[in-house]
């Protein structure tokens, strides 16, 4: 006698790890404050408020005032838009660019994908933060010209890995059968080769939204990232660093935004939902 054990506690039926529930919820946070900050913040993101400088934290302002008595609140509120919308941006790029050069490359294969591979190689072999220290230093730094460089850095990765996952693909049996009936190229890359990949790819892109995050507050730490008066977090660290040995909130609170969002991208990609299925007994 058998007996069916469902699992329907779980949603649409997917089990949902508490770890990356909270992770979730705080992507989602960040990304409204990226979309709405501006409208949120309690003091003109520029405009001096408080004649302290490196203020605490205080009932008037909330994470501190920076150097110049700036309200820190406002000014990270603020900087979500262009941290997260930069990265957003090459992140979609890079990876639509990775994955369509990718999955042509398979089916196709021949010079095309020699030729393609052995130029992306290349590229990848110049170290990223080298690469996009030159670049933005010989154009200037620019919100389009930071999108492009930090898109351009991880074409090549993304494209290796939907490659790799192409050219498996590419050699199963349905693939092979919608070729011999005369499917063409991109009905291949799009209805066959794709769909199959999918999973994998968002998971590439979550971990490359990641390194780019952490790539840009870098840029912006030396110099070369968002420009006054306009400003990132990683701007904001690099402004107020004079403040680290006071402890003061200008500096820490940037960086622990940074290190939530990144962290929490992280933990979501580790604890995907994972389908529930029934078991029989």
């Amino acid at each position: 006698m058998t007996a069916r054990t469902s699992h329907s506690n779980g949603l649409f039926g997917y089990h949902v790890n508490a770890v990356g529930a909270v992770a979730a919820l705080v992507i989602l946070f960040w990304v409204f404050i990226a979309l709405f900050g501006g409208w949120l913040t309690p003091y003109p993101p520029g405009e001096i408020v408080d004649m302290d400088y490196f203020g605490p934290i205080s009932s008037q302002f909330w994470l501190g005032s920076d150097y110049l008595g700036r309200d820190m609140l406002s000014r990270i509120l603020m900087g979500a838009r262009y941290t997260v919308g930069i990265s957003l941006a090459a992140v979609v790029i890079s990876c639509f660019m990775g994955v369509v050069l990718g999955m042509t490359a398979a089916v196709l294969g021949g010079w095309f994908d020699t030729c393609l591979s052995r130029f992306l190689d290349a590229l990848n072999s110049i170290p990223s933060k080298l690469f996009g220290l030159v670049v933005v230093a010989g154009i200037g730094s620019s919100i389009p010209v930071l999108v492009g460089v930090l898109a351009v850095i991880y074409t090549p990765g993304s494209y290796r890995f939907a490659r790799s996952l192409a050219v498996n693909i590419n050699t199963m049996d349905f693939v092979t059968v919608a070729r011999a009936r005369g499917e063409r190229t991109p009905y291949l890359i799009g209805q066959e080769i794709l769909p199959n990949i999918l999973g994998p790819v968002l998971t590439d892109m979550g971990l490359r939204f990641v390194f780019i995050v952490l790539l840009l507050s870098g840029l912006s730490f030396l110099g070369l990232g968002v420009q006054p008066p306009n400003a990132d977090w990683g701007s904001l660290v690099r402004e107020n660093i004079g403040g680290l040995p006071f402890g003061a909130p200008a500096v820490i609170m940037p960086s622990i935004a940074i290190a939530t969002l990144t962290i929490s991208v992280n933990l979501l990609i580790d604890n995907l939902p994972v389908r529930i299925r029934d078991r029989s007994e």
